[in-house]
């Protein structure tokens, strides 16, 4: 797999589908201790007519290196990546903390992105109750318990047990400090004064049970885009791997308008 050194990182990517005639490459970007597998079915798809990018963050999947202490730094590293392989345009697709990622490269770099797709993402972190308890619960117990405490409420009631168990297990293996780096990076996050900003064109995808990252905070991102559409899906968090085929359906006529 390519990999490409940027300021103390080793990032692994995979840079898929036909150069020429196949439109605006599209982009893709993972959340908080996945990697970009969580983006198999899109890529599968839409590599067989256009070029497709999706990289592990630093830290996280086959990527090494140490984490990034705010979002736009996680962003100056995905940039670093599209500037290497030459990417003028493109369109984006972030999930969770990579859709944060993702509206911080549309504010910083408006000439370069000819559209935003936000999966499961908001524009301000805000805790719930729970939520809270959590992180300051982060320091109190075994690492491994609070990463398995964040997956599991990740996914809607019904999703098989065993998968569930996978994902505890991949998310475990990203660093201590990678994750609790992110973890504060997105905690510090908030963009959403300013996303009146992005005029592109936005897609907006949400579970209906997402209890992370809720559907209430999504649509009041939602009212200050000046351009965009919304679809709730009936999954938890974690859409791409819940519900993969639905997601490119969903995606299908918005980057294929691009």
């Amino acid at each position: 797999m390519p990999q490409l050194e940027v300021d103390g990182a080793r990032l692994t990517y995979d840079d898929e589908g036909p150069r020429e005639g196949g439109g605006v490459p599209l982009v893709f970007v993972h959340g908080w201790t996945a990697d970009r597998h969580r983006w198999d079915h899109q890529t599968a798809h839409f590599s067989a007519t256009r070029r497709v990018v999706r990289l592990d963050l630093r830290g996280h999947g086959e990527s090494e290196g140490s984490g990034r202490r705010s979002i736009a730094e996680l962003a100056g590293d995905v940039m670093a990546l599209l500037d290497h392989l030459g990417l003028e345009r493109f369109v984006l697709v972030g999930h969770s903390m990579g859709g944060m990622i993702s509206q911080t490269i549309a504010l910083a770099h408006p000439e370069r992105v000819e559209r935003l797709v936000l999966v499961d993402s908001i524009s301000r972190m805000t805790y719930s109750r729970a939520r809270g308890l959590l992180m300051a619960a982060s320091t109190l117990v075994p690492f491994r318990l609070f990463v398995e405490a964040n997956i599991r409420r990740a996914f809607a009631p019904g999703y098989p047990r065993e998968r569930i168990r996978q994902y505890v297990r991949e998310s475990a293996a990203t660093p201590r400090e990678v994750v609790m780096t992110c973890y504060g990076a997105m905690r510090d996050f908030d963009v959403l004064d300013r996303v009146h900003e992005i005029r592109v064109p936005v897609l907006l995808v949400h579970g209906y049970h997402d209890i992370q990252l809720p559907l209430s905070q999504m649509l009041r991102m939602a009212k200050e885009y000046p351009d965009a559409q919304v679809r709730i899906v009936d999954a938890g968090h974690e859409l791409p791997v819940e519900k993969p085929e639905e997601l490119t359906a969903l995606l299908e006529p918005f980057v294929t308008a691009s």
